[in-house]
């Protein structure tokens, strides 16, 4: 509710801009235009991903990952990593924070293991695993944009080592803080029965055939809203309850569109050129270090959408960009407010019994969050 607060006053202060100019008309037109596409995304991944995980879909998972595991709880971690990445990169960073953590934190307590590594193993991936693919994060699909609409094999293979090293650091940094935690065995708990079967198979077929269709070049937001569809009818047929309005992400939705209305506002009045003292320009080591640098700044200052909003016009080539999305994407580790999903997160543990002050969880960011930003960006122009 707090994000929607605070999403329906800037909102609010966008159409005071329109209203009174300081917004031109064309431009929150051309802003609506560039944006519908991608937050219609984002309602219809939301749906199709709840409903799976209503129908015990990531459950399942993790019940299979802990059979692999082999008793061994770092190989159970590993197996973790893995899912936790496909998830953020095909499915969102959301998905991965909101989702899929309690279903670790009920794998790890389900094998007699403690949550919280694998808890700060989801929160992390899903924010610093988000690099690889335009629907990883919003900040990708606005990238995607302000690409000339590059294709996902494209946008791949631009980000493909700086995701790989986003995601290597912070792995390396949490097994060697619980180390001991890791090496250690456990025994498999009980598999929970599945309910409802045809659900079950629906939503992992449709899961399956949205992998590839995310990235087969359509637009996102057409494989999304076919696969919200057919699940939305079968579970209107089967399990209505479930349908509710609270699965659609709203508050989001008003957040995110307030925030595009008041930072183009702050373009049209001349934000830009003063950000441009503080940035700089140039593709060479330094200044794409500086650009990231201010950018995970500026992340964990105000969060990673506004901040990448303010500066994607100083990001006016793809190495900049890429720079750009290395700050605002592997840096928001340090402050709640950094991302959306580090805040979701935390309530999903809270609401699971599981206890981390902010206090810690900053000072484990300031260790993993410079050296993946610093690490990553250098990977850019290798």
């Amino acid at each position: 509710m707090r994000t929607a607060i605070i999403g329906a006053v800037l909102l609010v202060l966008g159409v005071v801009a329109v209203a009174t100019g300081l917004l031109p008309f064309s431009e929150a037109l051309a802003v609506a235009d560039r944006t519908w596409p991608i937050l219609l995304f984002v309602v219809a991944i939301t749906v199709v991903t709840e409903l799976a995980a209503e129908a015990g879909l990531f459950t399942a998972i993790a019940e299979r990952t802990a059979r692999w595991g082999a008793h061994r709880a770092w190989l159970l971690w590993i197996f973790v990593v893995l899912l936790a990445v496909i998830s953020t990169v095909f499915l969102s960073l959301d998905t991965t924070a909101v989702l899929l953590t309690p279903v670790v934190v009920q794998l790890a307590r389900h094998n007699g293991l403690p949550p919280l590594p694998f808890a700060l193993t989801t929160v992390w991936l899903a924010n610093t695993g988000s690099l690889l693919l335009p629907v990883s994060n919003l900040t990708n699909l606005l990238a995607e944009h302000a690409l000339g609409g590059m294709q996902a094999a494209s946008f791949a293979a631009m980000m493909a080592l700086p995701a790989l090293v986003a995601v290597l650091v912070p792995c390396a940094v949490l097994f060697l803080i619980y180390r001991r935690d890791l090496l250690r065995r456990y025994q498999p708990g009980t598999p929970e029965p599945i309910g409802d079967k045809v659900l079950f198979r629906a939503s992992a077929i449709t899961v399956a055939a949205l992998l590839p269709l995310l990235v087969s070049g359509l637009p996102v937001w057409m494989p999304a809203c076919a696969g919200a569809l057919v699940l939305g009818v079968l579970f209107a047929v089967r399990r209505r309850r479930v349908l509710r309005f609270a699965l659609i992400p709203w508050q989001l939705v008003v957040l995110a569109s307030g925030l595009f209305l008041v930072v183009e506002t702050g373009h049209a009045l001349g934000l830009t050129g003063m950000l441009a003292q503080l940035v700089g320009g140039g593709e060479g080591p330094l200044a794409l270090l500086r650009l990231a640098g201010t950018a995970g700044v500026g992340a964990n200052a105000i969060d990673n959408l506004p901040a990448y909003l303010l500066l994607e016009p100083l990001a006016e080539s793809p190495h900049r960009i890429a720079a750009l999305l290395v700050g605002v994407n592997a840096g928001p580790l340090i402050t709640p407010w950094a991302s959306l999903a580090t805040l979701l997160w935390h309530s999903r543990l809270t609401s699971m019994g599981v206890e981390i002050s902010w206090r810690r969880y900053a000072l484990l960011g300031l260790i993993v969050a410079p050296l993946t930003v610093v690490l990553a960006t250098l990977a850019i122009l290798v």
